[in-house]
Protein backbone atom coordinates (compact mmCIF):
# COMPACT_ATOMS: atom_id res chain seq x y z
CA UNK A 1 0.00 0.00 0.00
CA UNK A 2 1.94 3.06 -1.25
CA UNK A 3 -0.38 6.11 0.63
CA UNK A 4 -2.02 3.95 4.27
CA UNK A 5 -2.98 6.96 6.21
CA UNK A 6 -5.01 8.35 2.86
CA UNK A 7 -6.54 5.34 2.33
CA UNK A 8 -7.40 4.69 6.10
CA UNK A 9 -8.84 8.60 6.26
CA UNK A 10 -10.72 7.80 3.25
CA UNK A 11 -12.12 4.89 4.56
CA UNK A 12 -12.97 6.45 7.43
CA UNK A 13 -15.36 9.05 5.71
CA UNK A 14 -13.06 11.56 5.67
CA UNK A 15 -11.33 13.07 2.15
CA UNK A 16 -9.14 14.79 0.13
CA UNK A 17 -8.15 17.05 -2.45
CA UNK A 18 -5.84 18.40 -4.86
CA UNK A 19 -6.37 21.24 -7.67
CA UNK A 20 -4.82 24.57 -8.25
CA UNK A 21 -6.49 27.49 -6.20
CA UNK A 22 -5.16 30.79 -7.31
CA UNK A 23 -2.85 32.83 -6.18
CA UNK A 24 -1.44 29.41 -4.32
CA UNK A 25 -1.19 27.10 -7.15
CA UNK A 26 -1.16 23.61 -6.55
CA UNK A 27 -2.74 22.67 -3.12
CA UNK A 28 -3.45 19.23 -1.45
CA UNK A 29 -5.97 19.20 1.36
CA UNK A 30 -7.08 16.60 3.29
CA UNK A 31 -10.08 16.48 6.18
CA UNK A 32 -11.62 14.23 8.23
CA UNK A 33 -15.97 14.37 9.24
CA UNK A 34 -15.24 17.74 11.24
CA UNK A 35 -11.47 19.10 10.76
CA UNK A 36 -9.21 19.97 8.22
CA UNK A 37 -6.01 17.97 9.43
CA UNK A 38 -3.63 19.34 6.15
CA UNK A 39 -3.33 21.59 3.59
CA UNK A 40 0.02 21.98 1.94
CA UNK A 41 1.33 23.84 -1.05
CA UNK A 42 3.20 22.18 -3.93
CA UNK A 43 6.46 22.95 -3.75
CA UNK A 44 8.72 24.09 -7.34
CA UNK A 45 9.20 20.88 -9.78
CA UNK A 46 7.56 18.47 -6.95
CA UNK A 47 5.52 15.87 -8.65
CA UNK A 48 1.75 14.76 -8.13
CA UNK A 49 3.21 11.01 -6.53
CA UNK A 50 5.64 13.17 -4.28
CA UNK A 51 3.03 16.30 -2.62
CA UNK A 52 1.11 12.53 -1.60
CA UNK A 53 3.71 11.38 -0.27
CA UNK A 54 3.32 14.03 1.87
CA UNK A 55 0.15 14.13 2.20
CA UNK A 56 -0.04 11.00 3.55
CA UNK A 57 2.94 11.46 6.00
CA UNK A 58 1.13 14.81 7.25
CA UNK A 59 -2.38 12.83 7.86
CA UNK A 60 -0.57 10.61 9.76
CA UNK A 61 1.02 13.51 12.20
CA UNK A 62 -2.14 14.96 12.19
CA UNK A 63 -4.20 11.93 13.22
CA UNK A 64 -1.40 10.09 15.46
CA UNK A 65 0.05 13.34 17.05
CA UNK A 66 -2.35 15.79 16.87
CA UNK A 67 -0.08 18.36 14.54
CA UNK A 68 -2.06 20.04 12.01
CA UNK A 69 0.08 21.29 9.00
CA UNK A 70 -0.92 24.31 7.08
CA UNK A 71 1.25 25.63 4.36
CA UNK A 72 -1.32 28.04 2.73
CA UNK A 73 -2.73 29.88 5.82
CA UNK A 74 0.53 30.35 7.85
Amino acid sequence: MQFPNIESLIDCDGQISIGNIHPNGSIAVANDQENTLVMLKSRPDESILELLSRLDQAIELAIEDEIITDEVNS
